[in-house]
C-alpha cells in the first residue's frame, strides 16, 4: 500500500494576500517604460504596471 500525502489547504488570508488593496483601487504602480513616444497623438507616454495584480495604465505627458 502507498503512503498518504497530506495536502495543506490555504487559509483565506494566504489565498487573497495583496489582492484586496487592488480591488479597492489602491494599486502599487511601477514604471515599465518611460518616455515612449505616441505617433498618433504626438505626445510622450509613460506605462505603469501594478506589482500585485499586473494591471497596466498609461499616462500622457504634455
Amino acid at each position: 500500500m502507498g503512503t498518504v500525502v497530506p495536502f495543506k489547504k490555504k487559509t483565506l488570508k494566504e489565498k487573497h494576500k495583496g489582492k484586496t488593496l487592488c480591488k479597492n483601487d489602491f494599486h502599487k504602480w511601477k514604471v515599465v517604460t518611460n518616455n515612449k513616444f505616441d505617433v498618433k497623438q504626438g505626445k510622450l507616454v509613460t506605462l505603469f504596471r501594478c506589482q500585485r495584480c499586473d494591471k497596466e495604465k498609461t499616462v500622457l505627458e504634455d
